[in-house]
């Protein structure tokens, strides 16, 4: 620690970990615990062991993991209110009085570091002893190291010892193809430690002194992706801690309720402009535009109840950030209720037909961000690399038509046994195309790859091809009637939620 007071914007912290020095003994943990009352259950900081080599060649290595402390922070990128936020002095710091509980923070972040208090409900990682900082103090973990494996310094000082050591011996960072150019610098890590993919798992259900969580909600580092492992060499964890998955099933039944209500609007649309559906009210005219306001009422509940913090939601307006994408989602989907409430209300007590037709266009545009901004929400999730598909955006398109012309059909049986249909179908093929595309293409990186064996032969296979079956029924629609269209609707249903959960079993730590 520097002994003159220096300004944060004379200070960058970052911290290195000899792990050549590091013996496994879990003092950094316990200190991290009693200095930030860290519940049981949770940590920000943990040693993780893995076993490499066969016996009698055979070593343990050890990896202290914990926030990277990032100068591009995906977190604070991703956060609706502000509660992740970066410190002038490089520390990403968190405002518990902020939080919401969307856990967007935990999507995006690449090291699994962050996770939701179980007490307050509110997100939580290793802020680097901030306070301690403040007073001129160094982080707990520091002071009670027994080897002084855990040390910090400041970037920007040259002859700073550990900027010495970062900018001229060999040291690692987990991560770094991410972009978020982590502060946290590893020196003698095994690979095998520093990639959660590199070793397996064991066969029974404990770690050398701990059960293994078998929560299926828990994400446990190591590969059982069939082939898909990272390393050569024989490596089995010794010793891990398990993740929460972010986001459940909401989030996919989110997806699929915006779908109806921008999917419906938006055929209701390209109905009325081929001339399939009159522009005056009549059933299909007054009642899509219902069930798409009900179904927005619907995605809207669905998100609030996804927070942890339910009754803060008002937060994604009073103290919003327009860097996030939760935001501006938040937006679009109010603008969409908005203009689909308007568009019906000037059906019914207005006759102007070029305000309907201004009203109409609007709504047709803003349907279609409102259905696609999800793209851009799970790309700011850096941490998912199956989400980061260039394909997710036209997709999305596909899916909210099809399940749009899905409902127009159940609305409307005479329009549906002909342009509808007709439609449907091919946005069916087109669907299927896509996910052909995003399951056999050859992926950038492992982690993608884990996810898609996961999706197509792993944990989520039942759902994915139950979807995927009942979606391609849609084909024959214009053949078996409006029910083969309603069935191929609720089977994106079933691909979504695979697509979502999948993204997210992968472990990062």
């Amino acid at each position: 620690m520097p002994k003159v007071a220096l300004s944060e914007s004379e200070v960058t912290w970052v911290k290195l970990i000899d792990q050549t020095k590091c013996i496994g003994c879990h003092a950094c943990s316990v200190a991290c615990k009693s200095e930030n009352s860290v519940p049981i259950g949770v940590n920000r900081t943990y040693v993780k062991a893995v076993d490499v080599g066969v016996f009698p060649q055979v070593r343990r290595n050890f990896q202290v993991t914990r926030c990277n402390q990032c100068l591009n922070p995906p977190c604070v990128a991703i956060c609706p209110t502000g509660a992740m936020y970066q410190r002038s002095d490089g520390i990403v710091d968190f405002d518990k009085a902020n939080c919401i509980g969307c856990k967007a923070c935990m999507a995006a972040c690449p090291y699994d570091a962050i996770f939701i208090n179980p007490d307050d409900h509110t997100a939580e990682k290793c802020n680097f002893c901030a306070h301690r900082i403040d007073v001129g103090l160094e982080p707990a973990c520091v002071s009670v190291c027994p080897t002084e494996a855990i040390l910090i310094g400041n970037l920007k000082n040259p002859t700073d010892k550990v900027s010495a050591i970062i900018h001229r011996e060999p040291v690692k960072v987990r991560r770094g193809e991410k972009s978020t150019r982590p502060k946290l610098f590893y020196k003698g890590a095994h690979e095998a430690t520093l990639d959660p993919l590199a070793a397996s798992r064991p066969e029974g259900d404990v770690f050398m002194w701990s059960q293994m969580n078998q929560d299926p909600h828990l994400i446990n580092s190591g590969h059982d992706f069939g082939d898909h492992t990272n390393h050569s060499v024989e490596a089995k964890l010794a010793y891990d801690v398990s993740h929460s998955v972010p986001w459940g099933v909401r989030v996919s039944a989110y997806t699929w309720t915006k779908g109806i209500a921008t999917g419906t609007t938006m055929g209701l649309g390209l109905a009325i402009l081929a001339n399939k559906i009159p522009s005056g009210s009549n059933g299909s005219v007054f009642l899509a535009p219902l069930v798409a306001l009900f179904a927005l009422a619907i995605t809207g509940l669905l998100l609030i109840a996804d927070l942890k913090r339910p009754e803060r939601f008002i937060f994604l307006f009073t103290k919003a950030r327009f860097e996030s994408w939760l935001v501006k989602g938040g937006i679009l989907l109010g603008l969409d209720g908005a203009l689909t409430l308007a568009w019906l209300l000037q059906g019914e007590l207005a006759s102007s037909t070029v305000l309907r037709g201004v009203i109409g266009g609007l709504l047709f545009v803003v349907s279609a961000m409102t259905a696609t901004y999800t793209a851009f929400l799970f790309a700011q999730a850096r941490a998912r690399d199956l989400w980061q598909s260039p394909l997710r955006l036209p997709h999305l398109l596909v899916q909210c038509l099809l399940v749009g012309f899905g409902v127009l059909a159940l609305v409307d049986g005479k329009v549906g046994e002909g342009f509808l249909l007709r439609t449907g179908a091919a946005l069916v093929v087109l669907h299927l195309l896509l996910v052909l595309g995003e399951t056999t293409m050859a992926h950038p990186t492992s982690h993608a790859k884990a996810a898609v064996w996961n999706m197509t032969r792993g944990k989520f296979r039942r759902p994915f091809w139950i979807g995927m079956t009942l979606t391609a029924l849609g084909i024959f629609a214009p053949l078996g009637g409006v029910s083969l269209m309603v069935i191929a609707a609720i089977g994106i249903l079933g691909y979504e939620h695979a697509y979502i959960q999948a993204g997210q079993s992968v472990p990062l730590a």
